[in-house]
């Protein structure tokens, strides 16, 4: 009996270490219609930095961190471009809408639009 109850235990463990959280709320609890995702080259590196605004409240001289998303350790999740971002947000419940780019001081800043799947207006 100690055995499968260990066993159901630590599966349930690991399904929890894998949230990613954005403002310190799952990204799969964000109940909201529409998220944008905000992604910005990282210094001396291939990756991208990804920030999530879901219209959650942010400090005034707030630096991004808050939209940025973490991991269940509280670290900033890397990806490797807007594809995978794409693909990250379409696995936690979001179909994609439309994207543009802007340029800032010569970097490239994406902004992809994205719609809850579980939206109830069409």
């Amino acid at each position: 009996m100690k055995k499968p109850l260990l066993s159901i235990t630590a599966l349930l463990y690991a399904f929890a270490l894998k949230a990613q959280t954005v403002n310190d709320v799952p990204l799969k609890d964000i109940d909201v219609e529409y998220v944008q995702i905000v992604g910005t080259s990282k210094l001396l590196s291939t990756k991208l930095t990804i920030e999530i605004d879901f219209g959650q409240k942010t400090k005034f001289f707030s630096s991004g961190k808050e939209t940025i998303v973490k991991d269940a350790d509280g670290k900033p999740v890397d990806f490797n471009s807007m594809i995978d971002a794409l693909n990250f947000m379409s696995k936690n419940g979001y179909n994609f809408v439309n994207a543009y780019t802007i340029t800032v001081a010569n970097q490239n800043v994406y902004h992809y639009l994205m719609r809850n799947k579980k939206s109830k207006s069409e």
